[in-house]
């Protein structure tokens, strides 16, 4: 590692992509040591701009500065199934001049190879076994690894290679419970620059600062993700305060606007009044009428500027509030009464060999979390029960109307509308209808009429989901599987809102505790081992702090 301060600087960067879209311009950004989340909503530019410091990208205008070393992971990042896992981790070239060393070549290239890095292979076994890879090994290909290990792998490159400054991208998206923890503990021992892009708050919980971007400048706050939360709900409530006392001196400027024009008018009649009666001389009343004229526009530009300025502060009021915008629907047509049963499982066996065995029964409005390791075949589970796989035996009989919104999202036609693809879902509805309903999906006017293919993550994760939930006849039982991955912060706040609309049953796949915790969940199922068994969040909070 390097000795030197590690930090890093953008000065009045700016880029736009080659259709001309503009993400950054005139950007401003100081990052010093320790642990810094970076948040926003998608589209806002984190990816974007951790691509610009991490040199993948050059920037249109301004500079980007760093002190040291960087390592980057990626979002959804993939590796050659063909690699072995040293050659992953970059030691490739070193530990074969090792072994070639302690296997009596003693050739100086060998020597060079090697350098001081004689425990190579121990400071890797090492690292991965931090990771939870330990049983991998080094000379294992990257195709018998799961995708989630294959992000870990990435992880254990970058800690290996010991840089000052490390970005993370998502790195929480697709693993595990188990694999979380890993890559959490792994963040907390950071000692560098870290900067992480996430919409984990578990993960974000650990850092030491949070950078908010939004419309392209970064606001800093002091903590994890729930010191942010408070400073920002104590922002927004004195934002308020002063929208309100805006609100009150606009008014108050208005009527004594008004009040001054009522006494003007006043004395101009009078004025008119002795200038008929000719009470004083014509030279006096001419001379009296022109200063009480100029006394008249002096005090209606100043009670008009006055007036002006209480509008801009309102302005400046309303704009300091967020515009957050939360779904709010109503969807009566998916109740279902207690004790109804919605879905029965008997003696079920899946594909690639995870059963069901005996029976399970989901009955009324229940919420259950189906947790269990990558690969356990939760997945495999919700496809059988929407009807998209064939058992290999037993059954799953759904009692009620059933939609699923799988972690592909491919629900959505990318050549069609908003509009339309919700169409496709409730085709009796007429237009107007299913136009209201997207509002409350915060789809209005022209944003409804976007092709599906042109939309952000959380935008099409939340068309998706009004194209599920407005469907005809409507979901009694809705299954989602990992729905939180690649949502901002934003986006889950507006999920969850969703969810709490929702009146029918759900089955939700997924490693985010918290967000399962937030949506009510009153039965938690663990497939392991092959097999699906009943657990508890307090086992699983258990599970997860032996991981």
């Amino acid at each position: 590692m390097s000795t030197s301060p590690t930090f890093i600087t953008c000065t009045d960067l700016s880029f736009s992509w080659a259709d001309g879209t503009e993400v950054l311009d005139g950007f401003q950004l100081a990052v010093g040591p320790g642990r810094t989340g970076l948040i926003g909503v998608n589209g806002s530019g984190k990816s974007t701009l951790l691509r610009l410091i991490a040199g993948e990208l050059t920037p249109g205008g301004g500079t980007v500065r760093i002190a040291g070393e960087v390592g980057y992971l990626p979002q959804n990042a993939t590796l050659d199934t063909g690699l072995r896992v040293d050659r992953a981790l970059g030691i490739e070239a070193t530990r074969a001049a090792l072994h070639a060393i302690e296997g009596g070549d003693v050739r100086e290239e060998h020597f060079a190879a090697v350098g001081d890095d004689w425990d190579v292979e121990e400071r890797a076994l090492a690292v991965l076994d931090q990771l939870g890879l330990g049983r991998v090994g080094l000379d294992r290909t990257v195709g018998e690894m799961s995708g989630g290990e294959c992000v870990l792998l990435r992880l254990a490159a970058l800690l290996l290679a010991r840089p000052d400054v490390l970005l993370l991208d998502e790195p929480t998206n697709n693993l595990d419970l188990y694999a979380r923890r890993r890559l959490h503990a792994a963040v907390e021992a950071w000692s560098g620059v870290l900067v992480v892009v996430s919409h984990d708050r578990e993960l974000l919980e650990l850092v030491d600062r949070i950078a908010d971007l939004r419309d392209g400048e970064v606001a800093w706050y002091g903590g994890g993700y729930s010191d942010y939360e408070e400073a920002v709900a104590a922002e927004q409530e004195a934002a308020t305060r002063m929208v309100r006392v805006a609100e009150a001196d606009v008014q108050r400027q208005k009527r004594e606007l008004s009040d001054a024009r009522v006494k003007l008018a006043r004395r101009k009649r009078y004025g008119q009044k002795m200038f008929d009666t000719k009470r004083e001389p014509k030279i006096v009343m001419n001379a009296r009428k022109r200063a009480a004229q100029e006394s008249a526009g002096k005090h209606r530009i100043m009670h008009q500027q006055k007036l002006a300025e209480a509008r801009e502060r309102l302005d400046e009021a309303v704009e300091a509030v967020r515009d957050d915008d939360e779904i709010r629907v109503e969807l009566p047509y998916t109740a279902v009464p207690p004790g109804r049963e919605v879905l029965l499982l008997r003696e079920l066996e899946l594909r690639h060999g995870a059963r069901v065995r005996g029976g399970l029964e989901l009955r009324g409005p229940e919420r259950i979390a189906l947790i269990g390791r990558n690969g356990s075949g939760k997945t495999t589970l919700l496809r059988t029960v929407a009807g998209e796989l064939e058992p290999v035996s037993g059954e799953a009989v759904a009692h009620v109307p059933l939609r699923y919104l799988p972690q592909r999202l491919d629900v959505l036609d990318d050549s069609l509308s908003v509009v339309e693809n919700v169409a496709r879902y409730a085709p009796e509805a007429g237009n107007n209808r299913i136009r209201a309903r997207l509002a409350r999906f915060l789809f209005r006017g022209a944003r409804a009429d976007q092709p599906a293919g042109t939309l952000s993550g959380g935008e099409r994760f939340r068309a998706a989901l009004a194209a599920l939930l407005l469907a005809e006849p409507a979901p009694q039982l809705l299954m989602l599987d990992e729905p939180t991955n690649n949502l901002d912060l934003a986006s889950v706040r507006a999920l969850t809102a969703a969810l709490e609309a929702y009146e029918g049953a759900l089955i939700v796949a997924g490693h985010d505790v918290p967000f399962l915790e937030s949506i009510g969940v009153t039965r938690w199922l663990l497939m392991e081992d092959g097999e699906l068994r009943p657990t508890s969040a307090e086992e699983v909070a258990e599970m997860m702090d032996g991981s």
